[in-house]
């Protein structure tokens, strides 16, 4: 089981934690990562550009001039695409770009990126986040303190009003709760920092469930037989 050391804000090592192998201690997966991330990424576009097409520009319907006899191009509107201030050919609408991505594919994913913070020596453990005023001169102090040098990711409670507000104009720094916690925040970030309690909090959010181990892994008994397969109905086939 992996182990840590639990340091306070002076940077002075005040004990040690033991970690969960099932969230601190799994293999990296790179491509597992790389998915997770364009999923979380895809989510969140808001799929809102849009172009006009020939029916949304502006200008009437009439025919311009006869089709025949004047010596020029054939033309039906003047909000045709081949004419200055017409309508757009396949540009992009408003869509929907989610996508959904497993449940046990995102735990695994945040799982493997943990590991990998704390296999690189750049995951701290601080006891506690006690600021006597909401300072960013004093936040940036601890920081410095501790090492933190470059993005710091920090997973602590929303209610430490004074560190929510003395962190919100450190653009290297980024405060969030255990449940905030995104496999995008964890990879762009190169500095972890966990509380005990948030370490509690994201064991029991990324464990695998004992229901779906029972389900997917439990053997079967001898003389047991599989349930009978389902065999798709008639799709329209001739009969």
């Amino acid at each position: 089981m992996p182990t840590a050391k639990v340091l306070d804000l002076t940077s002075n090592e005040v004990g040690e934690i033991e970690l969960s192998e099932v969230v601190f201690d799994v293999p990296v997966n790179e491509p597992l990562i790389h998915e997770a991330v364009r999923s979380f990424l895809a989510n969140r576009r808001a799929g809102t550009s849009a172009t006009k097409t020939r029916g949304d520009v502006s200008g009437a319907g009439r025919k311009l001039w006869k089709q025949k006899g004047t010596g020029r191009a054939r033309i039906a509107s003047l909000r045709s695409p081949l004419w200055k201030g017409g309508g757009n050919v396949h540009g992009p609408q408003p869509r929907d770009w989610s996508y959904n991505l497993p449940k046990k594919m995102r735990k695994r994913a945040m799982c493997a990126a943990i590991s990998e913070r704390l296999r690189e020596g750049n995951l701290v453990i601080v006891n506690d986040w006690k600021l006597d005023a909401p300072k960013t001169r004093e936040f940036l102090n601890m920081l410095g303190t501790l090492k933190l040098n470059g993005k710091t990711l920090i997973v602590d409670s929303l209610k430490n009003t004074n560190l929510m507000l003395a962190s919100r104009n450190v653009q290297t720094a980024k405060v969030v709760n255990s449940y905030g916690v995104n496999i995008y925040d964890l990879v762009n970030h190169q500095k972890l920092v966990l509380t005990p309690k948030s370490v509690e909090e994201l064991t029991d959010i990324l464990k695998p469930r004992a229901k779906d181990d029972e389900e997917g892994y439990r053997p079967r008994e001898d003389g047991e037989t599989r349930p009978p397969r389902r065999m798709p109905g008639n799709r329209g086939a001739a009969a």
